[in-house]
């Protein structure tokens, strides 16, 4: 029983401090700007005012797009009309996928190369901003663990250090990470477990406390059956 009871008061204090680890990122996560958060203060949505010029749009043979495609739609980037193709579609957009873009104007195949990445950057963030380096990134991306693609990193000078991310196959921002994003995000980090930065609490180290929590349990309850096999629980009558 010795060897129970010394078992069970170290898994007591390893549980405990995860669990004052969860009491303290829960709290932040009520007292928090949901704005910052986010990464989202200079974040620009991009409105549809672009007027295609329909006349000039090319008929593609959607026929033969659709054998190499699983989905079609037509996107404006930079002020560009485009039909975006997607031949590899996951189930969501930060797995793989496998697009191209067609300019809708002239038919040709385009790749988001570092100029268009910028335009499409600026376009998303309110106000004027002054870039300082774009940078092409394969997987692992430490501001996005859940990406599986290829993103372009638009970085900027301002007060949260912004770094805008588009997917570099098709255009699309997917976020705006900044010193706040950043920092809720170790929030998070800590909250799920997510030591690794896989990006989601199906991860190892959950799976692991888990184990720990369940021999907690038994030790305590052996301890417990052990503790009234000695006589050490009395029911006093008042």
């Amino acid at each position: 029983m010795k060897t129970v009871r010394l078992i069970h008061k170290w898994l007591s204090l390893l549980v405990v401090l995860q669990l004052v680890t969860w009491l303290g990122s829960g709290l932040f996560f009520n007292l928090m700007d949901g704005d910052k958060a986010r990464g989202n203060q200079n974040r620009e949505k991009v409105t549809g005012d672009f007027v295609i010029d329909h006349q000039r749009l090319i008929t593609p043979d959607f026929e033969s797009l659709a054998k190499a495609s699983q989905s079609i739609k037509l996107v404006t980037l930079s002020k560009q009309p485009y039909f975006l193709l997607n031949h590899q579609q996951a189930l969501y957009r930060h797995l793989a996928n496998n697009y191209s873009l067609i300019n809708a104007y002239t038919g040709k195949h385009i790749l988001i190369d570092r100029s268009m990445a910028k335009a499409i950057a600026l376009a998303s963030y309110k106000g004027v901003a002054e870039i300082t380096t774009v940078i092409k990134l394969s997987p692992p991306i430490s501001d996005l663990p859940k990406e599986k693609n290829e993103v372009w990193q638009v970085n900027i000078i301002d007060e949260g250090s912004t770094s805008i991310y588009i997917d570099a196959g098709s255009g699309k921002v997917i976020s705006h990470v900044n010193e706040g994003k950043r920092f809720a995000d170790f929030f998070f980090m800590l909250h799920f477990m997510d030591y690794g930065s896989v990006g989601n609490f199906n991860n190892w180290q959950i799976i692991f406390f888990s184990l720990l929590m369940f021999v907690l349990s038994l030790t305590g309850f052996i301890w417990v059956i052990d503790l009234a096999r000695k006589g050490r629980y009395k029911i006093v009558r008042s």
